[in-house]
């Protein structure tokens, strides 16, 4: 079967319809939640029914999680089911607890293993871990939702992973892009050959220097972009030209320390709404950088594409000894309504902090944004005006130059 589901083939119109059920059934569920409740206020879940909709709702924060967390273990109120409901409670550095079901594809892997070509008769070693922290759990349900075998493998101790890869002729590996490799060597030093054709790999950067030396051993290797919270966010296929967003999720792209979407193509951070009924996290900022991609997959799946990670949107900076914010930058566009981008560039002068605002509009007098500027970003500074659409399409709102070697 050459797609998981007919989910991934649905048409622009079907998947708008289809959204337009589940987004007021989700939002009412999540406003059970109470963390989720004090957040979302008084919307009304009848109203929220597109992507375009669920921009007048706040973004949610890890920050913001983190508090609600230690004020009220462990999920802070954002479930919708109490925390000795699940099978599972995970931990990830902060601390955040994330909860986990055995039940189901819950995480929604199995959606990005089946575009691996991995299966019925596989046998995957995972490599990820399993100790506190989802990840060696979220692979392993993705490999029950395909009916693959799992050798649960974890982290560390080579020779022996590679002694079971050899004996149980794994055929699949599971883990993050540079253990494979670790792997492979020791199997050559130790004289084992292996059976793995096929990788699943995240958690880290994929360069394409090692995905094409795995190409060259005979190893198909996809990478997908998922978080404990989230689940499976998006994920390649065959095809490898960019990331099909997951089918149980909505993905938006904003301007760093905003929620408002970026025009389209523009880099910005991914903002994600997931339809988990468990755990719905509403417009929940992962603080990674992205863009969309235009037209459909190759492969034939026809859900909207992103670029994958390009990158933190968390820029907050010191300069002269007082923190520039992201959102800082965002409030000063919003005060002038013929700005249409800027960008805080801190060098260093003179062993002094020297800060600039490029701002890109068709103004011509710096002069006018100067009270502005001190205003919002609580410093003095130097102000560049800049044609419109001449600011690099990188999602920086702050670039530190200064070096710190």
């Amino acid at each position: 079967m050459q797609y998981f589901d007919e989910l991934e083939t649905r048409s622009a119109d079907q998947r708008a319809a289809d959204l337009a059920k589940a987004l007021p059934q989700q939002i009412a569920r999540a406003k059970t939640a109470p963390g989720i409740a004090a957040l979302l206020g008084d919307v009304d879940p009848a109203s929220i029914t597109s992507v375009a909709d669920l921009a007048a709702l706040p973004v949610i924060r890890k920050s913001e999680l983190v508090s609600a967390q230690a004020a009220n273990a462990p999920f802070g109120g954002f479930t919708t089911v109490s925390a000795d409901g699940f099978e599972h409670i995970h931990q990830s550095p902060g601390p955040i607890y994330e909860p986990g079901r055995i039940s189901g594809d819950w995480w929604r892997i199995g959606r990005f293993l089946h575009a691996v070509g991995i299966g019925k008769g596989d046998i995957i070693q995972n490599c990820f871990g399993y100790h506190l922290t989802p990840a060696g759990m979220i692979f392993e349900s993705g490999a029950r939702a395909v009916g693959a075998a799992v050798l649960p493998a974890g982290t560390g101790q080579t020779e022996l992973q590679v002694r079971a890869a050899h004996d149980v002729r794994v055929t699949a590996y599971a883990g993050t892009p540079d253990y494979l490799k670790v792997i492979l060597d020791k199997a050559e030093g130790m004289g084992l050959p292996l059976k793995i054709s096929r990788a699943a790999v995240g958690g880290g950067a994929l360069f394409p220097s090692l995905r094409q030396e795995y190409a060259d051993r005979g190893i198909l290797c996809l990478q997908n972009y998922a978080t404990a919270d989230l689940g499976n966010i998006a994920y390649e296929s065959q095809a490898q030209e960019g990331m099909i967003v997951d089918e149980g999720v909505i993905v938006e792209i904003v301007t760093p320390g905003t929620g408002n979407p970026v025009a389209p193509g523009d880099v910005g951070e991914v903002v994600v709404t997931t339809l988990n009924p468990d755990y719905p996290l509403i417009r929940f900022a992962t603080g990674d950088l992205s863009a969309v991609m235009e037209g459909v997959s190759p492969c034939g799946r026809t859900n909207m594409r992103i670029k994958g990670w390009m990158g933190r949107a968390d820029q907050t900076t010191k300069i002269k000894g007082m923190f520039v914010r992201p959102e800082q930058v965002a409030d000063f566009v919003a005060k002038h309504d013929e700005v249409s981008r800027a960008r805080v560039i801190a060098t260093r002068e003179g062993e002094m902090d020297m800060m600039t605002v490029m701002v890109e509009t068709d103004a011509t007098d710096a002069d006018r944004y100067r009270i502005s500027m001190a205003d919002t970003l609580k410093l003095k500074g130097k102000i560049v005006l800049v044609a419109k659409g001449s600011l690099p399409n990188d999602g920086l709102v702050i670039e530190d130059q200064r070096s710190y070697d």
